[in-house]
C-alpha cells in the first residue's frame, strides 16, 4: 500500500469506537510493548486484558485491520495476530477473483 492509499485509507477510517475505548484511560505505552519477551509479555497480557473488558475492542480491531496498523495492541491483538488475518482476508480475495474468472 502506497503511503497515498494508507492516509485516504485512514482517513475514511471509523473512529467513533474511541469514543467508549477503555485504552483511553490507560497508560498508552501498555499497549505497545518493546519486545515479545519478558517483562512484554507482561504487558501484552495485561493490554490485553484491558482490551477483553473494553465494548471498543471490535471497532479498535477493524480500525487496525483496515488501517495496517503494524505495531502495538489492538482489539486484543499483536502484531502478528493481526498479521494471521490479514493474511487470510488476502489469500480470501485471491480465491474470489479466482473463482470469478
Amino acid at each position: 500500500m502506497t503511503i497515498l492509499a494508507s492516509s485516504i485509507t485512514l482517513g475514511a477510517a471509523e473512529t467513533d469506537w474511541r469514543d467508549d475505548a477503555l485504552c483511553r484511560e490507560t497508560d498508552p505505552e501498555l499497549f505497545f510493548p518493546v519486545g515479545t519477551t519478558g517483562n512484554a509479555l507482561v504487558q501484552i497480557d495485561n493490554a490485553k486484558e484491558v482490551c477483553g473488558e473494553c465494548p471498543s475492542a471490535r471497532g479498535c480491531l477493524d480500525f487496525a485491520l483496515d488501517t495496517n496498523q503494524d505495531s502495538g495492541i489492538w482489539g486484543g491483538l499483536t502484531e502478528e495476530e493481526r498479521r494471521v488475518i490479514r493474511r487470510k482476508r488476502v489469500a480470501a480475495a485471491r480465491a474470489a477473483r479466482a473463482a470469478v474468472g
